[in-house]
């Protein structure tokens, strides 16, 4: 796109609830004491700062084809970010660790990508990834459906269909390269604050490549217009509104 769409402060609202399925995703990495971690797909850089911790003897790098992001991310000591794109992204060396969070959602070909970070891995390393299978979901169901009728002049072209695979889909593409697997999917039920929580969540993520192509004005009108459908697939209760987020995680051994 012709300019930075993620804002760190947007995404950032449910950093606890963000920040979760990472924690559950690394928790079932064996690995001991790896040397060269990456986080591709780093974000502002927190968790990763977090791998940094777990592994003190590991030179950890996180990359991010955002800015915005990579301005906000820590640095310092072994701990180092850069710009850069998933789909470009070449190592210099061998990785022990990779680790990518809800990032190959929005890379189409990610199973050939896949493929390749596995080639990456020094023997015995480990690649671990989490992404949302919510495409099913009201929320997503919704956006589709005003992208394609009322703003379809606008927005019919970033209609996407489910891009991910479900756990035994994942399992079968990395024991087909003679990976050990460790692959599952958790939904989790946020209780999120606040009115219209639904929306403001999927503001920091999934909306954003139609919100970064409208005018402010029209930005307002298509929210406006999204609300009132998510109001009743997410009613809001006394103690906040349920939101039903699935994600799908696999742990690979090479």
């Amino acid at each position: 796109m012709s300019r930075d769409m993620w804002d760190p402060e947007i995404y950032n609202r449910y950093a606890d609830e963000r920040s979760r399925p990472f924690f559950d995703l690394v928790a079932r990495i064996a690995a001991e004491r790896p040397g060269h971690v990456v986080d591709a797909g780093c974000g502002t850089g927190e968790l990763t700062a977090t791998l940094a911790g777990r592994w003190p003897d590991a030179d950890v790098h996180g990359f991010d084809s955002s800015p915005a992001m990579i301005e906000k991310a820590p640095g310092g000591g072994r701990l180092s970010f850069s710009v850069d794109d998933v789909t470009r992204w070449r190592p210099e060396h061998p990785v022990d660790v990779i680790v990518s969070n809800a990032v190959l959602q929005w890379v189409p070909e990610h199973r050939e990508l896949l493929t390749r970070w596995v080639d990456a891995l020094a023997p015995g390393g480990w690649l671990a990834f989490q992404v949302p299978g919510t495409f099913d979901a009201p929320s997503h169901v919704l956006t589709r459906e005003l992208c394609r009728t009322t703003w379809r002049d606008r927005l019919g072209d970033l209609v996407r269909e489910d891009p991910v695979d479900g756990p035994a889909g994942y399992l079968g593409l990395f024991a087909g390269l003679g990976c050990r697997v460790d692959a599952w999917e958790t939904t989790y039920l946020h209780v999120l604050p606040g009115e219209d929580a639904v929306l403001r969540w999927i503001t920091g993520t999934a909306l954003r490549p139609m919100l970064d192509r409208l005018a402010p004005d029209e930005a307002d009108a298509f929210l406006a217009d999204l609300a009132a459908p998510l109001r009743e697939a997410y009613p809001r209760r006394p103690y906040g509104t349920i939101f039903p987020f699935r994600r799908i995680f696999v742990v690979a051994r090479k």
